[in-house]
C-alpha cells in the first residue's frame, strides 16, 4: 500500500522531535509525511489537538497512521476523527506501540482510555518492532505476539537497515 499521507504520531507528553529524522528520511522514499507536534495533551484532548493539526496539513487521501508507544492506543478514535472529515485511512502502522484494547468500565481503567469505534480496524494494520526501548521490551514483545496473532505483518528491525527504510517496506505490505 502506498498511502497518500503518512502521519506520525508520537507519544502523548512528548513531541514530534522525538521522531528525529525519521519524516524526513521517510520523505526522501518519496513518501508525504506529517508529524503533528501535540506536546501536552492525552487521551481525547491528545485525538482533538492531532486532528487539528492533520486538518491544517490539507494531507493527500489516503491516510496511514503511524503511532509510537503509547499512541498506539489512541489510533481509533484519531481514525474515527479523520473517517469524520471524510479523509479515508489506508493503513495502521504499531512502531514500538501500546496496541488498543476495548474501553474497560471498572474503577481500574485510565483516565485516558478512549472509545474504540465497533469496526476498527477497518484497515490493514502491521507492527515494527525496533528494539530501541530495551525497558519496555516485554510489553512490545506481548504487542508483537498479539499483532501475529491477529495476522498483522510485523517488522523486527535490525540496525544497521535505517528504521525509515523498515517501516517503507512495511507499509508496502499492508
Amino acid at each position: 500500500m502506498t498511502p497518500g499521507t503518512l502521519v506520525l504520531l508520537h507519544e502523548p507528553n512528548a513531541t514530534a522531535a522525538a521522531w528525529g529524522d525519521l519524516p524526513e528520511m521517510l520523505r526522501s522514499y518519496g513518501l508525504d509525511v506529517i508529524a503533528p507536534d501535540v506536546p501536552d495533551d492525552t487521551g481525547p484532548r491528545y485525538i482533538a489537538r492531532v486532528s487539528l493539526t492533520i486538518t491544517a496539513t490539507d494531507p493527500a487521501p489516503p491516510l496511514a497512521l503511524a503511532a509510537h508507544g503509547t499512541a498506539g492506543p489512541l489510533l481509533p478514535g484519531i481514525a474515527l476523527a479523520q473517517r469524520a472529515a471524510h479523509r479515508p485511512i489506508a493503513g495502521y502502522v504499531f512502531i514500538d506501540a501500546d496496541l488498543p484494547r476495548p474501553l474497560r468500565h471498572d474503577h481500574e481503567s485510565p483516565q485516558n482510555d478512549v472509545p474504540m469505534p465497533p469496526d476498527w480496524p477497518e484497515a490493514p494494520c502491521g507492527y515494527l518492532r525496533t528494539h530501541s526501548d530495551r525497558t519496555a521490551s516485554s510489553d512490545h514483545d506481548q504487542a508483537v505476539r498479539e499483532a501475529r496473532l491477529r495476522g498483522w505483518p510485523v517488522t523486527e528491525h535490525e540496525p544497521p537497515t535505517a528504521v525509515a527504510q523498515s517501516l517503507s517496506e512495511l507499509l508496502m505490505e499492508l
